[in-house]
């Protein structure tokens, strides 16, 4: 039997197809090759159209069935992996009223601050381990407040992933942990956050089903078995965001152990049994993958926007002629502390580690007899790496302690200055393995349909690639470069 991944990203949608057998992905493919339109017609808005994820989810499906040539009967289940924090809104025929509010899209920052100091601070805490913020229910304020014709129609509101689901099936449903990333559930009254709803003007009915992340959710309806080349038989039987189902895909699911990715943006995930939350909302506290009410797992992360982005940025101010293996050579070359050169990484919005201050990237200490290419490279990925040290630091105010780190073998992990600082500085070991999210959705829907009896059966076939120990002799300078670097944020940030 197969098992298929949908990762539902907002750079492009990937679709990988696993045999349930030996844990092999056989065929994956992503669409669009070149980056998807995000569309901002205003400073910090960040839009997309669910009808753009759906074009290229099929796009990347046809080519996964092409190239495997699997009977689609085969196929037992889907998982499903999306960008967190989008909203959707649907009217009574289940069409989409307004392009998504994705992640990036700080517009309702202001909205979330002033329920944040209207509700009562503890109370949002102590409720819902969070600030209103700049999450789904925020944004949903946002478009009541300034599109009301738009909100009188709304019947029911989703994430990314639900909306997916909804397609495949037709059914309208979310989950516990989908609610908790938008800051829709209250955890300790196990419901629904009323609290935020009434203060906002909202109605609970405009939350779907409430389903279990991992159980038969639903099945391929006739009318998508027909456009998309599928089965009837093949169940829904997954759903999550992308930094849950990137934890999962690394068999994170246990208090203590750490997850972390480093693409456009870069995350920290930990996993813990307690409630745990930061005052100051720098780092944010979701429901896990896993998460039961009489069995807490609840995930504390850390996300920082201007990550990978900012070597991508570099790539083609200075760097268009060279791979990236190419730029990370050249960074090699030079020293740890790029002669005195350092970067802020935070030129892609508001920062929540920042407490949702837009400081933008910062350069200092540049000379220009001295610094060349190479140091400048170094400098980004340094600074990149110290952005999460500052982060981690948070969470391990609140009780997360990072000694060993686990990360698929991609994006910025593909670098050995990144991987050898990132170690150096923070003490930990690093673990790199042979997965992403699409593959991590596949395994996730073998769980949720029975196919597997247990995650240590569904990830039994996980490859540790490789692993990256701190170099004790290199740790002084590291912190010591750190500490220079820190310096400079917190000028910026006074």
């Amino acid at each position: 039997m197969y098992l298929l991944g949908f990762d539902i990203g907002s750079s492009s949608v990937k679709v990988s197809l696993v045999n349930g057998e030996n844990g092999n992905c056989v065929a994956s493919s992503f669409h669009p090759k070149q980056e998807m339109k995000i569309t901002a017609h205003e400073a910090g808005w960040a839009e997309q159209k669910p009808e753009l994820w759906w074009k290229n989810l099929k796009l990347a499906l046809a080519d996964v069935l092409a190239e495997s040539k699997v009977n689609p009967e085969s196929i037992d289940s889907i998982g499903i992996s999306y960008q967190m924090h989008g909203l959707v809104m649907i009217d009574k025929n289940h069409e989409v009223i307004r392009p998504s509010i994705i992640w990036c899209d700080s517009r309702a920052a202001a909205i979330g601050d002033k329920a944040f100091d209207e509700i009562g601070g503890q109370r949002c805490l102590t409720n819902l381990l969070n600030s209103p913020g700049n999450f789904t229910a925020s944004k949903l304020k946002w478009v009541k407040d300034n599109e009301p014709e738009l909100f009188a129609r709304v019947h029911k509101i989703m994430l990314p992933g639900d909306w997916i689901a909804m397609k495949l099936t037709g059914e309208i449903q979310t989950t516990v942990s989908g609610l908790s990333e938008g800051i829709m559930w209250n955890f300790k009254e196990n419901t629904i956050a009323d609290m935020l709803f009434e203060n906002y003007g909202f109605s609970s009915e405009i939350i779907p089903e409430i389903v279990p992340t991992f159980a038969v959710q639903g099945q391929v309806s006739g009318k998508m078995a027909i456009e998309l080349g599928l089965s009837t038989k093949t169940k829904i039987s997954y759903r999550a965001g992308d930094q849950p189902n990137n934890a999962l895909s690394l068999n994170v699911l246990n208090p203590g152990e750490i997850a972390t990715t480093a693409g456009t943006s870069g995350v920290v995930y930990g996993v813990s049994d307690e409630v745990k939350y930061d005052p100051q909302s720098r780092v944010n506290t979701f429901a896990h993958v896993n998460h039961e009410t009489k069995n807490p797992r609840l995930g504390v992360l850390l996300c920082i926007n201007g990550t990978g982005i900012l070597n991508a940025w570099l790539k083609r101010m200075v760097g268009e002629n060279l791979s990236y293996e190419d730029m990370n050579k050249l960074a090699a070359e030079i020293p740890i502390g790029s002669a005195g050169l350092n970067i802020l990484p935070f030129g892609n919005g508001a920062e929540r580690v920042l407490n949702n201050k837009n400081i933008g990237s910062i350069l200092n200490g540049i000379n220009f007899n001295i610094h060349q290419k190479g140091h400048l490279l170094r400098a980004a990925q340094e600074g990149i790496v110290f952005s999460f040290k500052y982060g981690m630091d948070i969470m391990k105010g609140i009780g997360i302690n990072a000694s060993v780190i686990r990360a698929g073998k991609a994006n910025m992990f593909l670098s050995p200055i990144f991987r050898d600082t990132l170690a150096g500085v923070t003490g930990a070991t690093i673990e790199l393995y042979n997965t992403d999210g699409s593959v991590g959705a596949a395994r996730g829907a073998g769980i949720g349909s029975g196919y597997y009896k247990s995650s240590n059966e569904a990830f039994s076939s996980l490859k540790k690639l490789e692993v990256i120990e701190p170099d004790n002799s290199k740790v002084a300078e590291y912190q010591d470069t750190y500490k220079k670097w820190k310096s400079e944020l917190n000028k910026a940030i006074m």
